[in-house]
C-alpha cells in the first residue's frame, strides 16, 4: 500500500514491528518534494512515535480485526466491554481506554481494534451526543458576537458553546477535539 493512502486506526508493519496509525498527514512543503506525516504507536510498548514517509512509498498493511463492543462500566481503574457476538468480557485499563469515559456513556457501542487475539484501541465515533447538565444562562442580544460559554456535559467533558445552548439540551460533540458541532 502506498504512503499517501494511509488513514488513522490502520495497522502497519515497519522495519518487522507492528505499529497502530493515530494520525495521518499529507504535506507539500513549497518548493521540497512531498512527503506524508504519521503518528504510530507501537503495538509492543505502546510508545508514540513521528515518522515521515516519502510520497508514495510502499507500506505493508496489517489487517487488524475490528469487532463491535458495548462498554459497559467503569470498575476501580478499569474498563469493561462485553463483545456483542460471543457476550465475553474484556478488561481493559485507564491508559488503553484514553478519553473514551468523556464521550461514551455506559451501554454504548465502540468498535475495539484487535490483533493477533489482543485488543490494541479502541476506536471513537467521529462524534458523539451528549447532554448539557451546567452551563451558565445565555446573555440577552448576544447573538451578534461569536462568543462562547463553558458547558459541562453528562459524562463530565467540558466544552464550549454557543450562548443560546441552555441546560437539558443535547448537542453533538467531536471526539477528536472535544469542541461543539452542533445541536443534536
Amino acid at each position: 500500500m502506498k504512503s499517501t493512502d494511509l488513514r488513522a486506526n490502520m495497522g502497519i508493519k515497519l522495519d518487522s514491528r507492528l505499529y497502530l496509525i493515530t494520525k495521518v498527514e499529507h504535506r507539500t512543503p513549497g518548493n521540497l518534494r512531498a512527503f506524508v506525516q504519521v503518528t504510530i504507536r507501537d503495538l509492543n510498548s505502546g510508545a508514540l512515535i513521528e515518522k515521515r514517509l516519502r510520497s508514495g512509498e510502499e507500506v505493508e498493511q496489517v489487517d487488524l480485526d475490528r469487532r463491535p463492543m458495548e462498554y459497559l462500566y467503569e470498575q476501580a481503574s478499569k474498563h469493561v466491554f462485553m463483545d456483542l457476538e460471543s457476550y465475553e468480557q474484556v478488561e481493559l485499563s485507564k491508559e488503553f481506554v484514553g478519553d473514551l469515559p468523556l464521550y461514551v456513556l455506559p451501554n454504548n457501542q465502540v468498535v475495539v481494534l484487535w490483533c493477533d487475539g489482543k485488543p490494541i484501541s479502541v476506536e471513537l465515533p467521529m462524534s458523539v451526543v451528549l447532554t448539557i447538565t451546567d452551563t451558565p444562562p445565555g446573555i440577552k442580544g448576544a447573538t451578534a458576537t461569536n462568543q462562547l460559554k463553558e458547558a459541562t456535559c453528562e459524562t463530565g467533558l467540558k466544552t464550549r458553546v454557543p450562548p443560546f445552548i441552555t441546560t437539558g439540551e443535547k448537542i453533538v460533540v467531536s471526539t477528536e477535539d472535544g469542541s461543539y458541532r452542533e445541536r443534536a
